[in-house]
């Protein structure tokens, strides 16, 4: 764990506060699909991705769930700090994107480290700043852009996050990342591969070029 820490941290965080968490943190792999964290659960724990990707969601009034952001390589939750902090109930729901190396944090550790270690302050303020300003990208992308933009995003993204140009999620599961109908997504693709963009096959969605 401590090589591991110290290749994906170790520009971050001094010897010290690296051999800390080797000590106490929870080293875990998950496969693709793991579900992390739960909405309306208490958190235990922070997570410090070694490699990988984890998707963050949030769900409205109805039920429907919302993409906010991924996680990848070097990064942890500002949100999960929060509840962590706080004591609170998650109000996210956190899900492998891929195959996920991570070590866990106890929540006990992460106040001490705050006043200890000015790198980890650092580390945390700046991931909150970095999940602020991509939530804000959220905000800013259901607000002003048209499903249309919105589609071509998502679609670079998780193109980008899985380092694979097929797509494998259904029609439905697209539609309910970005808070919409399965029937508005299909038609929506449907124009994508008429203008060459992509390749619809039926089990995944092959990226031509979304430039």
């Amino acid at each position: 764990m401590i090589q591991e820490l110290k290749q994906n941290y170790g520009h971050l965080f001094e010897d010290d506060l690296i051999n800390e968490i080797a000590q106490v943190g929870t080293y875990k792999e998950v496969p693709a699909g793991f579900k992390l964290m739960e909405i309306g659960s208490y958190i235990k724990g922070m997570p410090l991705l070694i490699s990988g990707a984890i998707k963050i969601l949030r769900d409205d009034k109805e039920g429907d769930e919302l993409l906010l952001y991924y996680l990848e390589k070097g990064d942890t939750c500002s949100m999960t700090m929060s509840c962590c902090l706080g004591q609170t109930k998650s109000e996210i729901r956190a899900i492998a994107e891929t195959d996920t190396k991570l070590i866990m944090v106890p929540v006990q550790k992460m106040e001490l480290w705050t006043s200890k270690y000015k790198s980890w302050r650092n580390f945390v303020f700046e991931s909150y700043h970095t999940r602020l300003n991509e939530m804000l990208h959220t905000i800013d992308t259901i607000a002003f852009n048209n499903m249309d933009q919105r589609l071509l995003d998502y679609l670079r993204e998780k193109s980008r996050v899985n380092k694979d140009n097929s797509i494998r999620n259904t029609h439905q599961e697209i539609a309910g990342e970005l808070h919409s109908s399965r029937v508005v997504i299909s038609r929506l693709l449907k124009k994508l591969e008429k203008l060459g963009k992509i390749e619809l096959h039926r089990n995944y969605i092959e990226i031509i070029d979304l430039d």
